[in-house]
């Protein structure tokens, strides 16, 4: 008899969000990457394979890895090495990284892009991300170890768990899988409704401080959204006929 897969759970949500990220358009192919930390010290993690496109990952396909393990890159099934770079690297120096998500969704990378990649408060999505994001300013080129120490050094605000890469993408910290991917998205959303907005050419009618400061302190902490956003993804997929949790 086989023995069970470790950490099943954690793989069945890891994989919903991996599917389901593909359906929103939100993917890249065979590139970028999500992680979740599975031991209390955070620095043994989940994370996709090699070259498998987010529609395609089922819960069993999971690596588990050890951020401390020097030897990670001669494994037969070894990561991408830039997910090896920045994933290992984060779940290595910032233990309140459980889950880590990391997209090139397009308008949270146009956001990134501009020479301004703030992110001002114009509506009561973008005001939920209201000083809860730092910007690295500084893209180094790929994302392998030195460049990933490099991100991770950027995260030790516990209060910001959004990274907009400037020149590069999107990077989402969660408590796990459903605090994550909720952030995730609806930061793609802000994204796109400020894009927009500016593809107006119009003022903006930014919120003032006090008002953007009370609903990102009442919006923190919304209690049941996104455990029941992932839930219903895992019903709708299952609908579907996905295979997300074999």
């Amino acid at each position: 008899m086989n023995s069970p897969i470790s950490y099943w759970q954690e793989r069945v949500d890891l994989a919903a969000a991996f599917q389901w990220t593909a359906r929103l358009n939100m993917h890249e192919a065979v590139a970028n990457h999500f992680s979740l930390a599975v031991n209390p010290a955070g620095t043994q993690f989940l994370i996709n394979p090699n070259q498998r496109h987010f529609a395609l990952i089922k819960a069993s396909d999971l690596l588990l890895l050890d951020a401390n393990d020097p030897s990670t890159m001669d494994r037969a099934d070894a990561p991408d090495p830039t997910a090896w770079g920045l994933h290992g690297s984060i779940h290595r120096l910032c233990p309140q990284a459980r889950c880590v998500m990391h997209v090139h969704s397009i308008y949270s990378t146009v956001l990134a892009c501009l020479a301004d990649s703030h992110l001002p408060p114009i509506d009561q999505n973008t005001a939920t991300f209201y000083e809860r994001y730092v910007i690295d300013e500084q893209f180094g080129g790929l994302a392998f170890t030195e460049e990933g120490e490099r991100c991770a050094a950027l995260l030790s605000d516990p209060k910001k768990k959004v990274m907009i890469m400037g020149n590069h993408g999107l990077l989402v910290l969660g408590n796990n899988v459903a605090d994550t991917f909720n952030r995730l998205y609806y930061f793609e959303r802000a994204a796109e409704t400020y894009i927009r907005a500016l593809q107006t050419g119009r003022p903006l009618r930014v919120l003032a401080h006090e008002v953007a400061a009370r609903t990102v302190s009442e919006l923190d902490d919304y209690p049941g959204q996104a455990e029941r956003h992932l839930a219903d993804i895992k019903t709708l997929l299952e609908r579907a006929g996905s295979d997300y949790a074999s």
